[in-house]
């Protein structure tokens, strides 16, 4: 259906909704109980308007979708359950299971022909970013990553998925590595008198347990374990992307700004979201594009507790960023 006819539908169902509920409003709240007083009724047929009103206009947006875009948001640390990932930033990401569903219901959409994913992501952890990447990778349709901000690390392993990466000139772009890490608090806990006693089976079974010193055999057993995160993030890049493995990993999970990351190769163009769009167009065939940004629903306690962190976070995070070290779990693995 073309723009102009779908106005006229749109129109049209709008119109005759507000038409037929004002006169049944009329009829039934002033005109026939001549006893009940006429402001109320005038206010109870203006209110059974507006809802009819939206009521059309919803169901003929649903009938006859004005996009043909679906766009899906990454932002934050990415995670299974959204959480601020294990820096005091305070920022919080999207469940990473939510905007999979959101992809997959992009895929499942008749109108959705392609899909844009918006990316501004620091990176998080392993598991999550490459069920995003999958889900990606499995719409059925031109994809295409935009990285706003920062897209690095994670959030570039979910871009190599994607037919095509832009960025910004100034986006931060790649970090093309894995990290993991433990605390070592062996000595403080000598001084402060705690002592570890090992109940395991099995020789690595405690590898990178903070109260012990690491020996040299149980450092390379868990740095093996990066290497082969590594190594598969490499190989899942180049392929994507179409680049030699040895430029990928010539990057040494350095990041750099938009402009260099295209003379590298690792996007394919430069542009704000207006030549987005209109690569996106050139991808589906097409004058032009329409973009709806599909997002998960939030209940009232979600957005209540996000609201609240904000500000948890802007009263404390003058002091606490300067004095707050590395949190991270032992040997949680992100990239």
């Amino acid at each position: 259906m073309s723009e102009r006819s779908r106005t006229v539908v749109t129109g049209g169902a709008v119109l005759s909704a507000a038409a037929v509920a004002a006169v049944v409003g009329w009829v039934l709240l002033v005109e026939f109980p001549a006893d009940l007083a006429e402001l109320v009724g005038v206010l109870l047929v203006i209110g059974l308007v507006v809802v009819a009103v939206r009521f059309a206009g919803r169901a003929v947006s649903a009938r006859y979708p004005d996009y043909d875009v679906a766009e899906v948001a990454v932002t934050g640390p990415i995670s299974r359950d959204g959480g601020p990932g294990p820096l005091p930033t305070g920022t919080r990401g999207t469940p990473a299971d939510d905007i999979v569903e959101q992809i997959e219901r992009a895929d499942e959409d008749d109108a959705a022909d392609g899909l844009l994913v918006k990316l501004n992501t620091p990176g998080g952890e392993v598991v999550p970013s490459d069920d995003i990447r999958r889900a990606a990778m499995n719409f059925d349709g031109p994809t295409l990553a935009y990285a706003t901000d920062t897209c690095a690390s994670g959030g570039y392993w979910i871009a190599s998925g994607c037919d095509e990466l832009w960025a910004r000139d100034a986006s931060i772009v790649g970090s093309i590595g894995v990290i993991g890490s433990r605390v070592n608090v062996s000595d403080l806990a000598d001084r402060l008198g705690i002592s570890y006693e090992r109940f395991a089976a099995g020789q690595y079974k405690d590898a990178g347990v903070a109260l012990k010193e690491m020996d040299d055999d149980e450092r390379a057993y868990l740095q093996g374990i990066i290497d082969d995160f590594y190594d598969n993030f490499v190989e899942r890049v180049a392929e994507g992307r179409d680049m030699d493995e040895a430029a990928v990993r010539d990057t040494e999970a350095r990041v750099f700004v938009g402009t260099d990351a295209h003379e590298r190769g690792l996007v394919d163009g430069l542009g704000a979201r207006d030549a987005v769009e209109e690569r996106l167009a050139d991808l589906l065939e097409r004058d032009e594009v329409s973009v709806e940004e599909f997002t998960p629903q939030q209940s009232l306690a979600a957005r209540l507790r996000g609201g609240a962190e904000s500000v948890a976070y802007a009263l404390g995070a003058g002091v606490a960023g300067r004095v707050v070290g590395d949190t991270e779990e032992p040997l949680k693995l992100r990239f």
